[in-house]
């Protein structure tokens, strides 16, 4: 199983091409396409299931909603899919875009809810050695370049000192790890083993993660 090169040759073209006539010709070529990929993400799912727990797959639509967007274009020339781990102690969640020239996959916590950043935060502020043993970590380094992706605040965050130590990790709104992927790379027939073994490791950064928003700063449980 694998991505095939028609995929990324009707990507290019919608992209192109991106008009409703246009995809209303080629719908059959479209919807033949998304039948194979969605095979695609379920055996990723499936890979998954060997080694976590997934509590379900999103596949992410074609068509975009630009009622508040300048770019009036009506299609996104990717295809995407996310898995959310299960339950309230596993935390985190993978992602997948498939886009010529831009695939890449992702993997923790990229828009965290306000009370889930603030006890990171505060993790971070008391002791941020766990962290740093994840970016240091010779696996992740090699999957994620040994670092944290996502937005950060110009300055610290409200309540924090803005000469603390480790004020780069403080400024951070989001932890995310990200692995970009050459077309080459997609198109090869190891590219879902290469998917899985990134998903992998994330585990050890999933892990601290799922400890630290699941207790207090006593380390006590949160959850029932």
């Amino acid at each position: 199983m694998q991505i095939e090169k028609s995929t990324f040759q009707f990507l290019k073209d919608l992209q192109k091409n991106n008009n409703r006539d246009w995809f209303a010709e080629h719908k059959p070529t479209f919807t033949k396409i998304q039948s194979q990929v969605k095979e695609v993400f379920l055996e990723m799912q499936l890979n998954l299931e060997k080694h976590d727990e997934i509590e379900k797959m999103k596949i992410y639509r074609i068509y975009r909603d630009v009622r508040f967007s300048k770019d009036k274009t009506p299609y996104n020339p990717r295809l995407a899919v996310s898995f959310s781990r299960l339950g309230a102690a596993l935390r985190g969640g993978y992602f997948l875009q498939i886009k010529p020239g831009e695939t890449f996959l992702g993997g923790g916590f990229w828009q965290p809810e306000k009370d889930d950043l603030f006890r990171l935060r505060k993790e971070i502020e008391q002791d941020a050695s766990e962290f740093y043993d994840i970016l240091n970590d010779k696996n992740y380094i090699k999957h994620f370049g040994g670092k944290f992706a996502g937005d950060e605040l110009k300055s610290a965050p409200r309540g924090f000192d803005k000469t603390h130590k480790d004020i780069d990790l403080l400024r951070k709104k989001g932890f995310i790890a990200i692995r970009n992927f050459t077309d080459a790379e997609v198109l090869s027939p190891n590219f879902l083993s290469e998917l899985d073994e990134s998903f992998k490791a994330l585990r050890p950064f999933f892990n601290l993660f799922s400890d630290i928003l699941t207790t207090n700063l006593n380390g006590e449980s949160i959850i029932d």
